[in-house]
């Protein structure tokens, strides 16, 4: 069994920052503030760390009641503002999926900062999510390498003892690279995303691609 384990902003689609949008507005809109103030990292951070993190700096209590108040009113508005923004498909995207689900004993999963719904909501409005049948989760954890214990638990309980040498983790930070790491998967870095191939190479993935198309290399390891 090899199981292939992506992220999905900058790995897999583009939404155009619907997601950013959808949630300043729903700070807006849900929690009365006047203006967004920068300063919160969003890239390769779980959702519950970047809501942690606005709360904190915009004055508001981290409490579970917010919490669900927030990720409420976020899912009622993330389609829409998918639907107002340019985004797609990242290249040899489809492709790659497709190669996937035509090969025997191959899982392909998630493993991603978003919320489970959020992360149904995005590949749906882009046509792919009947791809992945399992993943990680930004819902509860603070810490990436915690989606990533999260995302290894469920492929064990679905499929069995599966060696962790013959996990692929994709996606396009370093920190993606570093919770492949902390499960000790195997990591392929991808620079469509806000991240550099320099900046990616830091990183020290054990395959670095421009972007999907080339769906061979990753496959032939």
């Amino acid at each position: 069994m090899r199981v292939y384990l992506f992220d999905i902003d900058g790995t897999l689609i583009f939404s155009g920052g619907a997601g950013s949008a959808a949630v300043q507005l729903v700070l807006k809109e849900e929690f009365g503030l006047a203006e967004i103030k920068d300063g919160v990292a969003m890239t390769g951070r779980t959702d519950r760390v970047i809501l942690r993190d606005l709360f904190g700096l915009h004055d508001i209590d981290d409490t579970p009641e917010n919490w669900q108040r927030f990720l409420s009113a976020y899912l009622q508005r993330l389609p829409e503002s998918l639907s107002t923004r340019s985004g797609g498909v990242l290249p040899g995207v489809g492709e790659l999926l497709d190669r996937l689900a035509g090969m025997p004993d191959v899982a392909v999963g998630l493993l991603t900062g978003n919320v489970r719904d959020g992360a149904r909501v995005k590949l749906t409005h882009f046509g792919i999510f009947h791809h992945f049948r399992f993943g990680g989760f930004g819902d509860e954890h603070l810490d990436r390498d915690d989606v990533a214990r999260s995302a290894l638990a469920e492929t064990r309980a679905r499929f069995g003892d599966v060696s962790t040498k013959q996990i692929w983790v994709i996606g396009d930070t370093p920190l993606d690279v570093q919770c492949a790491r902390a499960i000790g998967a195997r990591v392929c870095a991808v620079a469509t995303g806000t991240h550099t191939r320099d900046e990616l190479a830091i990183a020290d993935p054990d395959l670095l691609l421009s972007d999907l198309s080339d769906a061979g290399a990753l496959l032939d390891r």
